[in-house]
């Protein structure tokens, strides 16, 4: 069981990875300078994670699970993210801010 969680782990950053790679290499997409972005307490046992970029703006939060699904969705005006409703488990959290998008591991308790 845990070698097949595992291997789920891997695709499922795997997918997010080269979709940024894509992203990147896309000569026809404009980026502004890159927004600095981060998430804490990572890994997180607790109801509230904290997202905190450099610039302040209005930040859209899509949540998904190991298999690519999107389970969660906010926009957020504050720096707080309400993940009481989460099973544990391993998530990627796909943040934009601006024209900016960063995706990062997070890891539920």
């Amino acid at each position: 069981m845990k070698k097949i969680y595992l291997l789920l782990t891997f695709i499922g950053i795997l997918c997010f990875s080269i979709t940024g790679v894509h992203a990147q290499a896309n000569p026809t997409s404009k980026q502004d300078s890159a927004e600095r972005v981060e998430i804490y307490p990572n890994p997180n046992s607790g109801n509230t994670l904290f997202i905190i970029s450099e610039s302040g703006k209005t930040t859209t939060v899509s949540l998904y699970n190991i298999l690519g699904e999107r389970v969660s969705f906010e926009v957020l005006t504050s720096k707080r993210l309400d993940i009481s409703a989460l099973p544990t488990g391993v998530y990627i959290l796909r943040i934009k801010i601006g024209k900016h998008t960063s995706s990062r591991k997070f890891i539920r308790n």
